[in-house]
């Protein structure tokens, strides 16, 4: 999975290790795949490249409790085997080239001693014979003379029922590795057409770059990734499918998006549509399929898709129900999981919350400083939950101190933190009263707790603690674009202190001048705006 331009994505709240495993045990395909790995006894004969030949469908799809009739089921047993050989469920244990057990009765689960072990029954008659002596030459041969193969449960199947979950779970991410490839090969309906005279594939004829589809599907899984990770999802984590295909389509933003642009996200629809299709069944995600139906305008012309908005056919007001007919899809928590193992395999940060709990106190408030807030809760929780208090608050407490441009939005997320951690944390918060940086913090959290005895702030530590109050939301992960209230605390600090800017200037602080030309940009009041902006002026010019 290529690398996203994010230096870390938001970190991912996921189940337990045995509930993912319980929930890959579910995913139907990987099921499929456990159950035929156990049908298929010692010695399945199966084509050379492992697959199990047509006459063997039948009898492999009743296994899976499917109708033998059925012309899908043959396709649901051929796919789920595929899965079983490329997780190891499955293990090829002999073929034409000289290694495996013979045939000799035409069964299809021969030994070395030319005895037939198996259940291949009608499926197997034939006139198959072992080498010279009839003690098996290593390969066994169909009733047309023809060299075949034989498969049979592998060693992993074992880690299925006695393993570990991250063993189950490694198995799963196999499978999905094998899903995740099938996803990627695009309809081949025109490959008798791109076959070149030697009978190889003309790539450049059947305009496919295997690398390239790869790619691009890895690209989207990382975009849903990314929506789900950052809450940017709508309602139950769902992401209308025409926003994955416009980002697709057109990576760098749609703006009146004209016919050719239209048609390449309706193709990209379509082709996202159908490869999630294929993702559903290993569990990966949960998908509602585009209704073929909404993509015909009223006069049948061709379906043409608008991505402003993430709206079908250019449009802008549509209602959920409208949007959902042209597909959506979610991320499961298997998925989230599968995905994120990809993107750590490929170098790219995915934190998942909980992964701090055994780090100390400047790692996590160093990480969360990155987090969106319910993520920075959730992370502080099972850090504290960890550590006994009061250490664990005056360790909070020491790690929040520093002059950097960091040292703002660690102490913010240490007064949180220790909202978390409660009155346990009250003898560490009173041992630092009189730290310059962190006194401030600590008789507002005392206040806020109910505490008696506050020593009351001067005025020094009041607008040293109002700078770095400003300075801590606006390096947040949103900065001030998404600190909504930052405005309204301005106001309410120029409100309450007369003269603020005329203080506010000269503060200590290594954020003073930053602070104030937001105030300047952000401030209501346009009077106090133009103050702050002459008061950001004086801290700059102002000796160091």
């Amino acid at each position: 999975m290529p690398a996203q331009p994010h230096e870390t994505l938001p970190p991912v709240r996921l189940p337990s290790e045995a509930e993912l495993a319980r929930d890959a045990l579910s995913a139907p395909l990987f099921a499929a795949a456990v159950r035929l790995a156990r049908w298929a006894g010692a010695g399945t004969r199966v084509d050379d490249a492992g697959e199990l030949p047509p006459a063997r469908l039948p009898e492999a799809a009743a296994a899976l409790g499917l109708d033998p009739q059925d012309p899908d089921a043959g396709a649901h047993a051929s796919r789920a085997w595929r899965v079983a050989l490329d997780t190891g469920l499955v293990e090829l244990t002999g073929g034409p080239d000289g290694a495996g057990v013979a045939d000799p009765d035409g069964t299809g689960h021969g030994g070395a001693d030319g005895t037939g072990t198996g259940h291949d029954g009608a499926m197997g008659a034939g006139t198959g014979r072992s080498g010279a002596g009839g003690t098996g030459t290593g390969h066994a041969e169909t009733a047309g003379g023809a060299p075949h193969a034989t498969a049979a449960a592998g060693e992993d199947l074992a880690l299925v029922i006695g393993g570990a979950p991250a063993d189950v779970l490694g198995l799963w991410l196999a499978a999905c590795d094998a899903v995740l490839a099938d996803a990627a090969v695009p309809d081949l309906g025109g490959l008798v057409d791109a076959l070149d005279e030697g009978g190889a594939i003309d790539f450049d004829r059947l305009d496919w770059n295997p690398q390239r589809e790869a790619d691009l599907l890895d690209a989207v899984l990382a975009d849903l990734y990314l929506l789900t990770a950052a809450g940017r999802s709508t309602a139950g984590g769902t992401v209308p499918l025409p926003v994955l295909a416009a980002s697709v389509a057109a990576p760098g933003g749609i703006d009146r998006p004209g016919p050719a642009v239209l048609e390449r996200v309706a193709d990209a629809l379509m082709r996202l549509d159908g490869q999630f299709r294929q993702l559903e069944p290993i569990g990966l995600v949960e998908f509602r399929p585009v209704d073929e139906a909404a993509l015909l305008s009223p006069d049948d012309e061709d379906p043409a898709v608008g991505a402003e908005a993430g709206a079908p056919g250019g449009r802008t007001a549509l209602d959920p129900e409208d949007v959902s007919r042209y597909g959506t899809v979610r991320l499961t928590p298997l998925g989230l999981y599968g995905i994120r193992a990809r993107l750590l395999e490929a170098g790219v940060a995915a934190p998942a919350v909980g992964e701090l709990a055994g780090k100390g106190a400047d790692a996590l408030l160093d990480a969360v400083c990155a987090y969106p807030e319910p993520a920075a809760e959730a992370e502080i929780r099972q850090w504290l939950d960890a550590r006994e208090l009061p250490s664990a608050a005056a360790e909070l407490l020491d790690a929040a101190r520093g002059a950097d441009l960091g040292g703002p939005l660690r102490r913010l997320r240490c007064q949180q933190a220790l909202a978390v951690a409660g009155p346990q944390a009250e003898p560490a918060v009173r041992a630092v009263l009189d730290d310059p940086e962190l006194g401030g913090l600590a008789r507002v959290w005392l206040a806020e707790l109910g505490a008696a005895d506050v020593p009351a702030p001067d005025g020094a530590l009041v607008y040293w603690l109002a700078v770095d109050t400003i300075a801590a939301q606006l390096g947040g992960p949103g900065g001030a674009d998404e600190a909504e209230e930052l405005p309204l605390l301005m106001e309410s600090l120029t409100a309450h202190h007369a003269g603020f800017f005329d203080r506010a200037w000269r503060v200590e602080h290594p954020a003073t001048a930053e602070v104030l030309e937001a105030m300047g940009r952000l401030h209501p009041d346009r009077q106090a705006a133009k103050q702050a902006r002459k008061a950001a002026y004086k801290a700059r010019s102002r000796p160091r």
